[in-house]
């Protein structure tokens, strides 16, 4: 394909709202907007990495460093809003409000009466195991929502020292809103102070530690006042039981116990389809170095980037047309650059766009039946004859 076909514009300086190396250098390049918006030079590129994407080995043949389960996979990206929790060990991936983890269980002991206790001003979990001189994996911690589709009132039981996961909760039972006042009320809950215990029309939730996990501490359901040692299914009976819990750093991996770890990525694909922007930009990400993009020849958009620069003698511009024929003849994807530009300026243009290999059509290489070849990755240029070029590629 022709340069000015694609309409290339590349940029002499880094976009002021370049968010990432990556971003910033396909600007310049001339694959993207500053807006993010695909040029025509980013969409031959997605077209090429669409055709690769149907061998199962893709994101193998990209090279760059990527995790995944059964449902995505991640690119890690400091700057990208998806958490994701990942395993050194086993490689257990997974996004972060999903992500299972071992949990510590308490050891077994007699379940004790429940009491009731004054607990002015408790109204945290904090508060409440400061007061009671108790850690507060022996507290259990209420939220209260109402299901959207059939305004049922939600009761969830987690572990005073543990952080519930919604999105683990909301593919339990479907879309959940905050609990109002009135709704709290109305079930015989106390904000502050609420516990399963009592409660009326409530559709309970419990994580699957809270049943091992005897004589917590947990709400009155009464302004100003706790019950010590609840315990579930005697106190109360839970609807559901199952992992509520949002996994954190160091937690031990579910599979080895291996401590987890979290970073931020961009999702590249899901079970059912790829996300090509994004792949795109892992790979710029990946491959460039203080000149510009340094793309593989798996996922480049062209195999050869194709030049000529005038001379005062022959015509090097006939020429490279000639070879621009002869390389797409023999199925290798071409960019050519046919302006009338300066030298530097097209070898700028060349390393900014990033294809594996540039040949040169100079005069004085060309006097000698000969031609230049320069991979991007490498420092030095050597001269191939005209007629090995396909060979040499």
């Amino acid at each position: 394909m022709k340069y000015q076909a694609l309409h290339i514009q590349t940029q002499r300086e880094f976009p002021n709202n370049a968010r990432t190396q990556g971003f910033g250098w396909l600007v310049r390049a001339g694959y993207l907007t500053r807006e993010n918006e695909i040029l025509p030079l980013g969409k031959q590129a997605i077209s090429q990495l669409q055709n690769l994407s149907t061998d199962p080995s893709f994101f193998s043949l990209l090279t760059f460093a990527f995790f995944h389960n059964d449902h995505e996979t991640y690119f890690p990206l400091s700057t990208a809003s998806i958490e994701v929790i990942h395993c050194g060990a086993c490689n257990y991936t997974q996004r972060l409000e999903l992500a299972q983890f071992k949990k510590a269980i308490f050891q077994q002991e007699e379940k004790l009466p429940t009491e009731k206790v004054s607990t002015p001003d408790c109204g945290t979990i904090d508060a409440l195991a400061n007061f009671l001189n108790i850690p507060k994996e022996k507290t259990a911690k209420a939220l209260m929502y109402t299901r959207t589709s059939d305004h049922q009132f939600v009761f969830v039981v987690v572990r005073g020292d543990m952080t519930l996961s919604e999105a683990k909760l909301r593919n339990a039972i479907g879309e959940v809103r905050m609990a109002t006042a009135d709704e709290i009320a109305n079930a015989g809950a106390a904000a502050g102070y609420a516990s399963p215990v009592g409660l009326k029309n409530a559709l309970i939730v419990v994580d699957d530690l809270i049943p091992q996990s005897p004589n917590l501490a947990a709400g009155a359901n009464e302004t100003g006042y706790h019950l010590l040692n609840t315990n579930c299914g005697r106190d109360y009976s839970p609807a559901i039981t199952m992992d509520l819990i949002q996994a954190k750093a160091g937690d031990g991996c579910v599979n080895c116990g291996n401590p987890l770890s979290i970073f931020s990525a961009l999702v590249l694909a899901t079970r059912s389809e790829f996300n090509f922007e994004n792949i795109l930009l892992a790979l710029a990400e990946t491959y460039h170095d203080d000149k510009g993009l340094t793309f593989p020849k798996s996922a480049a958009p062209f195999d050869v980037h194709l030049m000529h620069i005038a001379g005062k003698q022959l015509d090097t511009r006939a020429k490279a047309e000639e070879i621009y024929n002869d390389l797409q003849n023999a199925g290798v994807t071409v960019l050519f650059d046919n302006r009338d530009e300066r030298a530097g300026v097209k070898f700028n243009d060349a390393d900014l766009i990033g294809c594996p290999i540039r040949i040169t059509i100079g005069e004085k290489a060309l006097q000698n039946g000969m031609v230049e070849l320069k991979l991007r990755n490498e420092k030095e240029n050597k001269l191939i004859s005209l007629e090995k070029i396909i060979e040499e590629l």
